[in-house]
């Protein structure tokens, strides 16, 4: 039943990830979910980077360079975890918005639709029994550093995705019935 996925839907860390590879089957079982998020105008604005092997060091090392090169307080912590994280994880795709060169959507409407990609995404991983977590670091926006970007393209995070052993805790939420209000 979708609604124990949704239910059993969790942010497992890089930290929690085992060395298990991710196959690039599963990784396009994933994307082929996020393709089928709802987009007002048939816009389809999601667009993935798909990141493995050496290039997760390559980026750790360079999300922790532009930190340390941007961030006016730089924290030791924060830099060594930019470097560590994409190393431990299976793959990291990175999550980016593709303008309606048009524009016949507002913007925030385009980042909604790549935000239910992306929650697409996470769905399939917890029923493939793969681990997942978003990460939106503000250094985002130097990504065109990194890897090439069309114009008005904008990247809006990493999907970390690892297998992972440790047992997931239950979640809880405040009851629906306290968040709304029937007319």
């Amino acid at each position: 039943m979708i609604l124990n996925i949704i239910k059993n839907r969790r942010s497992i860390f890089p930290v929690q990830y085992n060395d298990a590879p991710i196959a690039k089957e599963v990784i396009e079982k994933v994307l082929e979910a996020a393709n089928w998020a709802p987009t007002h105008r048939k816009t389809e604005p999601w667009r993935f980077k798909v990141m493995q092997g050496e290039t997760l060091e390559k980026l750790g090392l360079f999300l922790s360079l532009k930190y340390l090169e941007t961030e006016a307080n730089p924290k030791e912590f924060k830099a060594k975890k930019l470097i560590e994280n994409p190393k431990k994880a299976g793959a990291i795709i990175a999550i980016c918005m593709q303008r309606d060169p048009m524009k016949s959507v507002p913007e925030w409407e385009e980042i909604a639709a790549t935000a239910m990609a992306v929650q697409n995404m996470w769905l399939m991983c917890t029923e493939l029994g793969i681990g997942a977590y978003w990460s939106s670091p503000d250094i985002t926006k130097f990504m065109g550093e990194f890897f090439e970007m069309n114009n008005e393209e904008a990247c809006l995070g990493f999907f970390y995705m690892g297998h992972y052993d440790t047992e997931i805790p239950d979640a809880t939420r405040t009851p629906i019935e306290e968040k709304t209000v029937w007319l």
